[in-house]
C-alpha cells in the first residue's frame, strides 16, 4: 500500500511539474490521439504475457473433458423464435480459437475455446448433455421407455432446439420428468420447449423441483427487478460485440439467449429433504437439498443405477459467485463447501462420472474426488481466509487485495476467476459478516458520488491538472489509478468529453487484462457507456408465466415499492381488493407515505376493487386500461372511486426498463 501512495504522489508531481511549465496540454492533435483504436497498450501487453507465464500450460486435462464424447450440432447455426428473429448464433464465437489476442487475457480465452465447443455429447451410457445452446447445459438421462431432463435451458426455442438433436441421433421418445436443479431461470425457462402444460397437468410428465422453488424462481429478481437487469447488462456484456475485443463470454457459458420464450410450469413433485428418493420410468433418483449455495432452493441428485452424480450448479469449469455482480442475496460459501463434502460423503465411493450445470463431465472416482474437493477446498479457503483477515482489522477493500488461492488449487483450472473471482467474493464474504461499513467514520456518511468528485477535483487543481494526472496514470500503465482520477472528473462534469474518453480508454485497457469473463464485460460495458449515454433498454426480468405464479402478497409489494413520497404525502387511504377466482381478498393501507398489506383484514375501506386476478395482472404488467375494464364489466368499484384513483395515483411510473446511467452522473 505505502509504494502505491509513493507511486500516485509522484504521478501527481510529474503532471505539476509538465503544468508548470506549459509542457502537457490537450491540443487537438492530443485529442485525436486519444480516441479509442480498440488495440491492446504495450503496457496491457506485457501484463498478460507476465500473467500466461503463471498459467498451468502443462495441464490440458480440461481441453480433453471438454470435447469427449462430441456425437454433432445443428448444421444451421442460427436459433430463431416464432418471429424468424435470431435467439441464438452457435457460430457467434468461432473466433474463439488459436492464440490469444493482445486484447484478451491469455487464461480467458482458453476458457472460451472451451466454452464455445457447442453440440450434442455422450457422457456415458444413458447419459447425453446438449452443452453450447444456452449459457447453462441440458442433461438427458434415459429410461427404460423415455428421458428425464434435467434443466430445460433459459428459452423455450434454444431448448427446442437441443431437444432436436437429441431426437435425432439417440431417439424420438417421450419425456417422462423435467428436474429444475434450482431456482435460476436458465435452469428452468425453456421448459415449454419441450413439454407441454396440458401433458404435466394430465400427469404425463412430472416436474421435480427442491423445496422453495417456486418462492425464489420468481422472486430473486422480483423487488430489485429493475436494478438487477440493468446491472446484467454489464454482467453479461448483452451490449457488447462479440470478437476479440468485445465479448467472449460469459465465464460459466458463452451467453444468455436474447429473444425467446422464458416460461415456467410448476413443480408436480417437491423435493424437501437430503435421503430423499423417486423412480420415474424405472431410473432411481437420490437427492440431497443444498438451499443458500448458489441458488436459495437448489439440490444435487445421484442416479445409482447409473453411477452418476449431478452436482448442479454447485460445481463448476471455474469459482462462481458469492454475490453475483448483478446482484443478488450473498451466498453462504462456508455452507457451500459443506454441502459439498457432504455430497461425496453421500455419492462420492459410488460416482463413476459427475457432471453438472454448466461446462463439462468428469469420468472415474478418483477424478471426481480430487475435483471436488480441489472445488470445495477453494470455497472454503475463500471463506476462512477472509474472515481470519476481517478479524485482524483488513477491510473488505483490503482483503480483496490480498487473498489468492495456494498455488496448489490455482493449479486447477477449474478454481481460476472466469466468472466469480477471490476479490469479489472476498469482500462478499465481508458483506455477509460485517456489511457494507468499514468501521471508519470517515466512511459512516460519505458525500454522494457528483457531490464528492467536484471537491475532489478542485482539490487536484480543477479538471484539467486532474486529467493531466489521468493521462499520466494512463501512459504510465496504471489504469485502476487513471480509471478513478478520470470518473471522478466525469462525476464532477459529465461533458468532459476528454476525460470521458479517458475513463473509457482505462476501462477498456483493464478489460482486456481481467482473467474474469463478467469482469471484462463490465470493464468493456463501462467504457461503452462513458462514450456514449446508454439507450438499450434493459431486458424484462419477469415472463408471463413468472408473472402469473407470483402471489397476490408479493404483488401487493411490488406496488408497495412503486410509491413515490411525495405523490403519497399526506395521503390516508384503505383500499380493499378482492380476486373472487381465488377467494381472495386483501386490505391495503396507504399512511405515512407506505403503502402496507394487512392480508384479508374486514376493517372500514375507502373503496373496493373486485376484478379475476388475470385482469389486475394485466393491469399491472400489460398496461390493460382500468376504465377499459370497468366498463366490460370486468372490474368492479364499490365506495369512493376519487379514494382508489388517489390511491393509485401515487405509483411511480417509471419506466423499470429505462436503462439508468452508471459510470456516468
Amino acid at each position: 500500500m505505502l509504494a502505491s501512495n509513493r507511486k500516485s504522489r509522484q504521478l501527481w508531481l510529474k503532471a505539476s511539474a509538465l503544468f508548470s511549465v506549459g509542457l502537457l496540454t490537450w491540443s487537438p492533435a492530443a485529442q485525436a490521439q486519444a480516441q479509442v483504436t480498440g488495440a491492446a497498450t504495450p503496457q496491457t501487453i506485457a501484463a498478460n504475457r507476465a500473467f500466461s507465464a503463471t498459467l498451468p500450460w502443462d495441464n490440458t486435462s480440461e481441453d480433453e473433458l471438454a470435447k469427449r464424447g462430441f456425437v454433432a450440432t445443428l448444421e444451421d447455426p442460427l436459433i430463431r423464435n416464432a418471429a424468424g428473429k435470431v435467439v441464438l448464433d452457435l457460430s457467434a464465437y468461432d473466433f474463439a480459437q488459436g492464440p490469444a489476442p493482445e486484447t484478451a487475457n491469455p487464461s480467458l480465452w482458453r476458457h472460451a475455446a472451451l466454452l464455445r465447443i457447442h453440440g450434442l455429447f455422450k457422457v456415458a451410457p444413458k447419459i447425453w448433455q446438449v452443452r453450447g445452446f444456452d449459457i447453462s447445459v441440458m442433461s438427458i438421462i434415459e429410461t427404460d421407455t423415455g428421458y428425464i431432463i434435467i434443466d430445460p435451458l433459459t428459452v423455450a426455442e434454444t431448448a427446442k432446439a437441443a431437444m432436436s438433436l437429441v431426437k435425432k441421433h439417440v431417439g424420438d421418445k417421450p419425456i417422462h420428468a423435467v428436474i429444475y436443479s434450482h431456482s435460476h431461470a436458465d435452469h428452468f425457462g425453456g421448459v415449454k420447449g419441450i413439454v407441454s402444460e396440458a401433458d404435466v397437468q394430465s400427469g404425463k410428465v412430472k416436474i421435480i423441483a427442491p423445496i422453495g422453488f417456486m418462492e425464489h424462481a420468481v422472486s430473486e429478481n422480483l423487488i430489485a427487478g429493475p436494478a438487477m437487469s440493468r446491472r446484467a447488462v454489464f454482467q453479461f456484456g448483452t451490449t457488447l460485440e462479440r470478437g476479440p475485443a468485445g465479448q467472449v463470454g460469459a465465464g460459466i457459458g458463452m451467453e444468455v439467449p436474447v429473444g425467446g420464450s422464458l416460461g415456467l410450469i410448476a413443480p408436480t413433485d417437491t423435493i424437501e429433504r437430503t435421503g430423499q428418493t423417486m423412480t420415474v420410468d424405472g431410473m432411481k433418483i437420490e437427492f440431497q437439498v443444498t438451499p443458500g449455495t448458489e441458488a436459495p432452493a437448489e439440490m444435487n441428485f445421484f442416479f445409482p443405477d447409473l453411477g452418476a452424480l449431478c452436482l448442479a450448479e454447485n460445481a463448476n469449469v471455474t469459482m462462481h459467485n458469492i454475490l453475483p455482480p448483478r446482484g443478488a442475496l450473498v451466498r453462504d460459501s462456508k455452507a457451500w463447501a459443506d454441502y459439498l463434502t457432504e455430497s461425496m460423503n453421500l455419492f462420492g465411493a459410488r460416482t463413476d462420472v459427475m457432471f453438472v450445470s454448466h461446462g463439462w463431465p468428469r469420468w472415474g472416482r478418483q477424478e471426481v474426488a480430487t475435483y471436488v474437493a480441489n472445488h470445495r477446498d477453494a470455497y472454503k479457503y475463500l471463506h476462512d481466509q477472509s474472515v481470519r483477515l476481517m478479524n485482524q482489522g483488513m477491510t473488505a477493500t483490503e482483503i480483496a487485495e490480498t487473498i489468492a488461492l495456494p498455488e496448489l488449487l490455482t493449479k486447477q483450472w477449474y478454481n481460476h476467476g472466469y466468472y466469480g473471482t477471490m476479490s469479489h467474493n472476498s469482500k462478499a464474504v465481508y458483506q455477509r459478516y460485517l456489511g457494507w461499513y468499514d468501521a471508519n467514520p470517515a466512511n459512516l456518511n460519505p458525500l454522494p458520488p457528483e457531490a464528492a468528485a467536484k471537491r475532489y477535483v478542485d482539490a487536484m487543481g480543477g479538471a484539467d491538472k486532474a486529467l493531466g494526472l489521468a493521462k499520466i496514470a494512463y501512459d504510465a500503465g496504471d489504469y485502476r489509478w487513471s480509471a478513478e482520477l478520470a470518473s471522478r472528473i466525469v462525476f464532477a462534469d459529465s461533458t468532459n468529453k476528454l476525460a470521458r474518453e479517458v475513463l473509457a480508454q482505462s476501462f477498456e485497457q483493464m478489460g482486456y487484462q481481467a482473467e474474469s469473463m463478467l469482469w471484462r464485460n463490465m470493464y468493456l460495458n463501462g467504457a461503452q457507456e462513458a462514450r456514449k449515454t446508454p439507450s438499450v433498454p434493459n431486458a424484462g426480468t419477469v415472463a408471463p408465466d413468472m408473472i402469473s405464479a407470483i402471489s397476490s402478497p408479493q404483488l401487493f409489494d411490488l406496488l408497495a415499492i412503486r410509491v413515490d413520497p411525495e405523490k403519497a404525502k399526506g395521503k390516508n387511504i384503505a383500499v380493499a381488493f378482492v380476486f373472487p377466482d381465488r377467494n381472495e381478498r386483501y386490505r391495503l393501507v396507504l399512511r405515512n407515505s407506505v403503502m402496507v398489506n394487512e392480508g384479508p383484514s374486514t376493517e372500514p375501506v375507502d373503496a373496493t376493487v373486485t376484478m379475476p386476478r388475470p385482469a389486475f395482472l394485466g393491469m399491472l404488467f400489460s398496461g390493460t386500461s382500468p376504465a377499459s375494464l370497468v366498463l366490460r364489466g370486468v372490474m368492479k368499484i364499490d365506495g369512493k372511486t376519487d379514494s382508489l384513483r388517489a390511491f393509485m395515483s401515487t405509483l411511480d411510473n417509471s419506466d423499470p426498463k429505462a436503462p439508468f446511467p452508471i459510470v456516468t452522473p
